[in-house]
């Protein structure tokens, strides 16, 4: 029961998280994550825009899924839903 309540938890508490990395044609990029019931693209654009300020950027690839995860044991069984979100963008200019 304990491992259903954690898991729940993450997935209503996900954040946007961002890591650098490089896009398609070579330019510094960044992967932003916002994946959790409690969040939405919104949150993605939010990290980008505190990422690259007023020069903007470019949207790269965006990705999302819908998922569900069920944990059991001794005949208790638990499930959660949530959704995962992607967003790769490079800095304008």
């Amino acid at each position: 029961m304990k491992l259903a309540a954690l898991v729940l938890i993450a997935l209503l508490t996900g954040c946007a998280s961002a890591s650098k990395t490089y896009g398609p044609d070579g330019r510094e990029a960044y992967t932003l994550t916002c994946s959790g019931a409690a969040r939405s693209w919104s949150n993605c654009y939010a990290k980008a825009g505190k990422i690259c300020g007023t020069k903007g950027y470019d949207v790269l690839s965006q990705n999302g899924d819908q998922n569900a995860i069920i944990t059991g044991s001794n005949g208790n069984f638990a499930g959660a839903s949530g959704n995962s979100r992607s967003l790769l963008i490079s800095c304008k200019s």
